[in-house]
This record gives structure tokens, sequence and C-alpha cells, in this order.
């Protein structure tokens, strides 16, 4: 092959290699514009279902608190947790109150006595059997009516209508090198794993779903999501 061949040759595969640098920045571009519009519109969603939610939560406030007070029931309506959102960030979430006003004394005596408990809860931090929920606690959990305040998470920025569940600092371990998966989007009130057995799955399981949804999120995806949350909550499949 002559000197002229080989050079050809060389410019050849030069093109070649800037041809595809330039198609996979292109794709690049293309998917970074098609998430961009995706997180837009899925504010928009966030806004109009937040709006609704949270004119809901007035009526809906009221009715639970002549129910507690009908039952009895001591401690504030609603109650207030350290959550992670986005990025690592910390919010305060907010729910109806569901557990007794000193639910934590109560869990460290109860798993203190039941060895079985104890293992259940390192496992799923939750219990299937807990001893600590009240009587319309119990109610608001099997409805999903507990966590309509996180409308009002969902208008402040803080979640999204559909994302990953939010966690607690203790559940980070649970997750692993993944845990940067999950915390690129926002957390939300329903998402892929809550409509996909939640109460009936394993951690492992809960942790495969949500980088799932982290990493494959869509507008259609969330649209079923919602339709999918809307009949697993009439048929009490588990608590959103």
């Amino acid at each position: 092959m002559e000197v002229k061949d080989v050079e050809n040759v060389s410019t050849m595969n030069n093109v070649l290699e800037l041809s595809i640098v330039a198609q996979n920045h292109n794709v690049k571009k293309v998917k970074l514009l098609k998430r961009g519009i995706t997180n837009t519109v899925k504010r928009g969603m966030d806004i109009v279902f937040g709006l609704i939610g949270v004119i809901c939560l007035v009526p809906l406030t009221i009715i639970i608190y002549i129910c507690r007070k009908a039952l009895k029931e001591d401690g504030p309506i609603f109650y207030e947790q350290l959550r992670i959102g986005k990025d690592g960030k910390h919010f305060r979430l907010y729910k109806y109150r569901t557990m007794v006003v000193d639910a934590d004394e109560r869990l460290k005596e109860y798993l203190k006595e039941n060895e079985d408990a104890r293992k259940e809860f390192e496992e799923n931090h939750k219990l299937k059997n807990d001893p600590r929920i009240t009587k319309l606690g119990n109610f608001l959990r099997k409805t999903s009516l507990d966590e309509v305040p996180q409308f009002l998470n969902v208008l402040k920025g803080d979640m999204s209508l559909v994302g990953p569940r939010p966690i607690v600092n203790s559940e980070i371990p649970k997750f692993g090198n993944k845990i940067g998966i999950v915390h690129s989007v926002k957390p939300g009130i329903t998402g892929y794993w809550a409509v996909n057995g939640r109460s009936d799955t394993t951690y492992d399981d809960r942790v495969n779903m949500e980088v799932f949804y982290a990493e494959n999120y869509s507008l259609r995806l969330d649209i079923k999501i919602i339709f999918k949350t809307v009949l697993t909550v009439l048929k009490k499949e588990g608590a959103i």
C-alpha cells in the first residue's frame, strides 16, 4: 500500500470517528432535551394536582379532627418527619398522624420483647402488625388518606406526584451505591414500587424498582402509575 493510500485510510478513519462522536453528542442532546421537557410538564402536573390536593385537604382535615375527638386520640393531627429528597437534601414530610404519641418508646419496648418483629423491622423498616398504629390511623393507612398532606410537599417542590418514596437516613445503607440514582429525581407521593406490591415486597425488590423508575421515568410511565395508584387504593392492595 502506498503512502497516499495509507493517508487516505487514516483520514477516512478520523472522519468516521468524528462522525460517531458527533452522533453520540446529538443523541445526548436529544435525551437531555426530552428529559427537560418531561421535567417541565411533570412540574406543571405537580402544581395542578398539588392545588387540587390542598383544596381537598381542608374538608378532610375537619372530618379527621372530628373523628379523632370522637375516638379520644391524643396528639397533633399532623405528623412531620425529616426525609431525604432530590440530591440528598432533607425536607419535612407531612402526614396525618396515624400512631400514638409515644410511638418511638412503644416500638423500642415491642421490639425488645418480640424477636421476630425486631428482625422484620430491621429488614423492612416497618411492621405488618404495628402496635403503634391507632384505630383511626389503621383506616387512614389502608385507604392511603394519611398521605394526602403530602400534596403540600408537592406544591412546595419538595416532592413530585410520582417518584421513589422518600426515605429516612437509616435506610440509606439498604440502597448501597444505588442511592445516588434514586436521589437524582424528586421523591413522590406514589411511585413504581408503591403500585407494584409495596408492603408485599422485600426491601431489595423496593431498591430495584425505585432505581428502575429513576432511570426510566417518563410522562407515559407517570400516567400509568397514577391510574394504577387509583386502582390500588380502591382495591386496598397495600398502602400507597
